[in-house]
């Protein structure tokens, strides 16, 4: 303990320096071949694909999303289970306030603008009740909607659309599905390159000291860069199942972590695709957007028809059939283009009633070891080898350095100075 350690002869020194070289390469070289799994977003180079990277994630982000949505509506909730916790009844009172203005607000705008003098001239009574018949239609309106959209919610909601839409326009987002719900696994593929690296590097360090071959330097290190990264993942996904061996319990890190994976997931699911705003977007501007809109053109017509009774005797002097059929399509488009302003009123009441990261969390911390595996696994399956062989190829430059810096007397023996 005089500190004489301190004065090791420089070769001594370079011996010790291998097995910190070796678990610094075996870090390295797994946290790289983690970042290249998922950026660069876009690809970057000069010669698409060959040279130049894209990561792995992104790059097969339409197989990727496929693998996010299959386990999102095969496994774990379905259109039917989200719009039948809706309560007819509920969202129309939610949306009575805002449906009372809009309607009171498009009558007026409407009967104004083709017919002024009308509208004013017609006594106040008669304007009142005309608008209270209109309010009145309104829950009955969204309580026939409602009941028709979750009758037929196969026909007007595409849920695995949706997901996708949702992915392929955030496309961070789906990186976020994968390193969150991987998170400690991929500290542990970082960590576990300097721990594996580093018992390889004594190895090494054991066998130059009594066989100095040029090449066993530069094998060393691609062995270091090639075994960290299949190690690492092997630990993570196998065994599925607890295995005992004497006092001890092995088990892949990823299903040891289902209930954390499993919340984990089902919140950012939950707060960032599935969520009452993008459903909300899909039903007002997706592929069957047509279908609701015919529905609402339908009982908003039926409902003006049912209160304009009230005045018809204004309305058959003044007015003939075909302004009547041209104030009733004008109501209907102000009506349309209010809609996503008037629902946006429903989605906190949406929220709750959906109980969607609820129902995610629980039903992922269920799955069976295979199901919960088919979350995270596609990532690393997609083009494995290519994320093996640039550690490997990473561990090998690193060897040769060590044999033309640290041992260049070998390096010049075998190849000259």
């Amino acid at each position: 303990m005089d500190g004489h350690f301190l004065y090791l002869s420089a070769e001594a020194w370079k011996y010790l320096s291998m097995p910190v070289i070796s678990a610094i390469v075996g870090y390295v070289t797994n946290v790289v071949a983690i970042k290249m799994m998922f950026h660069p977003i876009e690809f970057v180079g000069v010669w698409k694909p060959y040279l130049g990277w894209q990561g792995i994630v992104p790059r097969k982000a339409s197989k990727m999303t496929g693998i996010s949505v299959d386990t999102i509506t095969e496994s774990l909730i379905t259109e039917d289970e989200i719009f039948g916790r809706l309560d007819p009844d509920r969202v129309a009172a939610e949306l009575e306030r805002p449906m009372i203005e809009m309607t009171d607000e498009i009558t007026d705008q409407v009967m104004h603008r083709h017919h002024p003098a009308l509208w004013e001239a017609m006594p106040q009574m008669v304007r009142a009740q005309v608008k209270r018949r209109v309010r009145n239609q309104a829950p009955a309106i969204v309580r026939e909607l409602m009941n028709e959209v979750r009758t037929n919610v196969r026909y007007m909601f595409d849920l695995k659309g949706m997901i996708t839409r949702v992915l392929v326009r955030e496309k961070n987002l789906l990186n976020r599905i994968f390193l969150e719900t991987g998170r400690d696994e991929f500290v542990f593929i970082g960590r576990s390159g300097a721990y594996f690296g580093f018992a390889f590097g004594l190895l090494q360090m054991a066998i130059w000291a009594f066989f100095q071959q040029w090449w066993l330097l530069p094998l060393f290190g691609l062995l270091v860069g090639w075994a960290t990264n299949w190690l690492a993942l092997k630990m993570i996904f196998n065994p599925k199942k607890p295995i005992r061996i004497g006092g001890l319990t092995f088990q892949g890190l990823f299903f040891k972590r289902q209930q954390q994976v499993a919340a984990d997931y089902g919140s950012l699911v939950a707060t960032q695709i599935l969520t009452p705003q993008h459903i909300l977007e899909e039903i007002l501007s997706g592929p069957y957007a047509e279908k609701l809109f015919a529905m609402v053109q339908r009982e908003v017509q039926q409902a003006i028809d049912d209160s304009a009774s009230v005045a018809r005797p204004f309305v058959t002097w003044t007015l003939g059939s075909d302004d009547y059929e041209q104030i009733k399509a004008e109501a209907v488009r102000e009506v349309l283009a209010r809609m996503p302003e008037t629902l946006s009123h429903m989605t906190g009441y949406a929220h709750d009633a959906m109980a969607i990261q609820d129902t995610l969390v629980s039903r992922l911390q269920s799955l069976t070891p295979r199901q919960f595996e088919g979350m995270l696994r596609p990532a690393f399956e997609e083009d494995e080898w290519i994320l093996i062989a640039v550690g490997a190829a990473l561990g090998l430059a690193v060897g040769w350095f060590q044999l033309i810096v640290l041992f260049s007397s070998v390096f010049m023996e075998r190849f000259g100075g």
